[in-house]
């Protein structure tokens, strides 16, 4: 595909009036939907936005070069816009932008499309192509500047030597050997800036480089272990995680993406000439270390960051809530106690999925605690992390926790594992401060001794004494709020009960409803229990809703999270309320409101319909073989909750969409 091809020619605009970055996102946006390219403007738009608090796309020297991913985007394509008095657009250089390129892909776009759209920004390095812009008079002349400038096939990867290889004889130093390192959040556009200028700059300084690019389709021109054993320097220019083990030992320079792109001729000047420090891996057998948050963009919040752990965590866990739910939900084919030996139902099949599935589920709390650790702390952040997530709900591993300290513990569930998360990494921080008087010869003890050991003992005396058991008064003090509320007050206790399985899923709320619930369900006997068919409908609802919410407005979610959520459907109707939680641990606060307010209606519903639940547990399920009174009622309370919940939820995500700052 021709970088010629990408541009919208009846979508540009030659004499931009607009006076503003966002009202020109706007027009170009809008520009772009006429032609047909984009159906959701506002959520593209949102995008936009969201990519420029990341780091402005002001390339400088008068480029903007705007760029973002969306599901209603039909193709790739280029919007291009010129200003003849200029836009402030925070631009690096300070200029404002007259030439602005948007860049519209659609959520994963195609190799193809992102080598095109990289193209763009090579082809913009060339001094005389910004000239040329300023003259043309139609969309026609634009797109003639591009086939000029761009070839139509990829040029072969040219070796090192081959790029200095036209300097006139005695100025290339043959001693050095430089390689470089790009990466930015979205890898479409300053990812291949930052690339071309090092490469300039260093054709410029007659020094052979190297540059690996991790951009949108992946790593292009990897380095190799013979290139770093060669290297005399290396530049990482980087806005997002990177391999950084693998130059331990090694001159490396470590930079925001917007100086590889604006300061390349100080960064190779620096690498030839100044005082690189020596790069040490924190893990040096680890060659997948990822680049430290210390060392992202100056412009980062400490909200995005922190936002950054936390979907590492999530993107570990969801694997194994899918799998986990999925098997329960299959075990209930054969009835809803046909995974316990002493019923008359039971089945060997039907018990090892239930087995297995309950085993995946019993990692989720850890995975999730643990890899929000790894990625601030590394390997020892894992492992403070992931134990951190087993002390979160000890009960799952019972046979450990029969006795001893952990014996009569409370869960305190997700929310508790993503403070063991974050946790972690202060428990590092801490360790790395109180153990600095060792001796250089004993940081290898450090890592593989001292750190997992004080670590994983205070984060469990902290997670025991100071998160679980203030948890344990938490929900006694519920159990006792639940157990006030007169019995005449029937809906109103169906609203509060099902509203709580939708708060912390897993935790002290979660559990106090579901607690009194099983207790009142013993003791009513044959008669059932309406407060136990409101706890069990309002802990169906959470995965319902995000189902349904997914597929009612696909534009709101990503392929990857649609293909998660509508997972979730059978784990709604089989009553696994933590399929939801990957969803609440992204966004607690436009996920968990909408979830307990639809859950809320069911329960009431269910409660005005006097569904009686003679079960615990099995949801759909339950209610298919008897187990719960006026089925269809207690099914239709479900539905409807899911859908309230569903219409709140995208209500919310528009709303944080068009609003990044809300997060």
């Amino acid at each position: 595909m021709q970088l010629s091809d990408l541009f919208v020619k009846s979508a540009m605009v030659l004499d931009l009036e607009t006076t503003t970055k966002n009202e020109t996102l706007q027009l170009l946006a809008e520009r772009f939907a006429e032609s047909g390219g984009v159906n959701d403007v506002p959520a593209f738009v949102a995008k936009l936005k969201k990519r420029e608090e990341e780091s402005t796309t002001g390339v400088g020297d008068e480029i903007a070069i705007p760029h973002a991913q969306h599901e209603s985007i039909k193709e790739a394509a280029i919007i291009f816009g010129r200003s003849t008095s200029g836009i402030d657009w925070a631009s690096f250089d300070g200029q404002p932008a007259k030439y602005i390129f948007m860049i519209a892909a659609p959520a994963g776009a195609s190799n193809d499309h992102l080598k095109a759209l990289a193209k763009l920004s090579q082809v913009l390095m060339q001094p005389e192509v910004k000239g040329e812009l300023a003259g043309a008079k139609t969309p026609e002349d634009i797109v003639a500047i591009f086939k000029k400038y761009a070839e139509e096939e990829e040029p072969e990867e040219t070796t090192p030597e081959e790029t200095v290889a036209d300097l006139p004889e005695g100025t290339i130093d043959d001693e050095a050997y430089l390689l470089g390192v790009t990466a930015c959040p979205t890898g479409i556009a300053h990812t291949y800036m930052a690339e071309e200028r090092l490469k300039q700059a260093a054709k410029v300084a007659g020094v052979p480089i190297k540059v690996e690019t991790n951009g949108q389709g992946g790593i292009e021109h990897r380095l190799t272990a013979e290139d770093i054993e060669k290297a005399s320097a290396i530049i990482v220019a980087a806005d997002k995680q990177v391999e950084m083990a693998r130059f331990n030992g090694k001159p490396t320079i470590i930079v925001p993406v917007s100086d590889g792109v604006n300061k390349a001729d100080q960064l190779v000047e620096r690498a030839l000439h100044g005082d690189v420090p020596i790069y040490h891996a924190k893990n040096q057998e680890d060659n997948t270390q990822q680049l430290s948050g210390d060392t992202t963009s100056s412009e980062e919040s400490l909200g995005r960051r922190a936002y950054k752990h936390l979907m590492n965590g999530v993107s570990h866990m969801l694997p194994f809530v899918v799998a986990g739910g999925i098997l329960i939900a299959l075990s209930f084919f054969w009835g809803i106690y046909s995974s316990d030996p002493t019923n008359e139902q039971f089945n060997p099949i039907a018990q090892s999925l239930n087995t297995i599935g309950s085993l995946s589920f019993a990692m989720m709390l850890p995975v999730l605690a643990g890899y929000i650790g790894e990625s601030m702390a590394d390997r020892t952040g894992l492992v403070i992390g992931f134990m951190g997530g087993v002390f979160a709900n000890a009960a799952n591993f019972a046979a450990y926790t029969q006795t001893g300290v952990f014996e009569n513990a409370i869960s305190s569930g997700f929310l508790g594992a993503l403070v063991a998360g974050f946790l972690s990494g202060a428990i590092v921080k801490f360790l790395q401060w109180a153990f600095q008087w060792l001796p250089k010869s004993l940081n290898g003890m450090k890592s593989i001794f001292i750190f997992p050991v004080f670590g994983v003992l205070i984060m469990g005396v902290l997670m025991l004494f100071a998160i679980n058991g203030p948890m344990g008064t938490v929900m006694n003090a519920l159990i006792g709020f639940i157990n006030s509320i007169p019995s005449e007050a029937t809906v109103l206790l169906g609203f509060v009960v099902a509203g709580m399985m939708a708060i912390d899923m897993g935790g002290p709320i979660n559990k106090a409803a579901y607690v009194t619930g099983t207790a009142l369900v013993t003791a009513a006997g044959a008669t059932g229990s309406n407060v136990m068919a409101s706890v069990m409908v309002g802990g169906m609802v959470p995965p319902l809703a995000i189902a349904l919410a997914a597929t009612i407005q696909k534009s709101l979610w990503t392929e990857e999270e649609r293909q998660s959520a509508y997972v979730n459907y059978a784990m709604g109707a089989a009553f696994v309320t933590e399929g939801a939680i990957p969803f609440a641990a992204k966004d607690p606060l436009h996920v968990i409101p909408p979830l307990f307010v639809g859950a809320g209606v069911a329960g009431a519903m269910s409660a005005f319909f006097d569904a009686r639940s003679l079960v615990p547990h099995g949801g759909v399920f339950a209610a298919a073989v008897g187990g719960v009174t006026h089925p269809w009622q207690f099914l239709l309370s479900w539905v409807v909750g899911g859908f309230v919940g569903a219409l709140l939820l995208n209500f919310f995500r528009r709303r944080s969409q068009l609003n990044p700052k809300e997060k």
